[in-house]
């Protein structure tokens, strides 16, 4: 009889806010979310669903897909609703 380690499954939805790929990538908010929520620390939601507190150096991340790839179907603008990176 022999053991086989078998990889890790995923076993929530793609678009679970835990831990994961999420926290690879920099991801896409609000410019002006993203800079009040390094100020007082209130989380803030990125275009593909992730829930956080930016903090990091976004440019020392690659950007998430997701993110990109809805960031890419927006409307160009530069109104009041411009996103920026995090």
């Amino acid at each position: 009889m022999s053991t086989k380690i078998l990889p890790e499954q995923e076993t929530t939805p793609r678009t679970s806010h835990g831990d994961g790929d999420h926290e690879r990538f920099s991801h896409y908010a609000d410019k002006h979310k993203i800079t009040e929520s390094m100020v007082t620390g209130t989380p803030i939601r990125a275009l593909c669903g992730k829930v956080w507190v930016p903090s990091r150096d976004p440019k020392k991340y690659p950007v998430c897909p997701e993110c990109k790839e809805i960031y890419a179907g927006l409307p160009k603008g530069g109104g009041e609703g411009d996103n920026g990176k995090q």
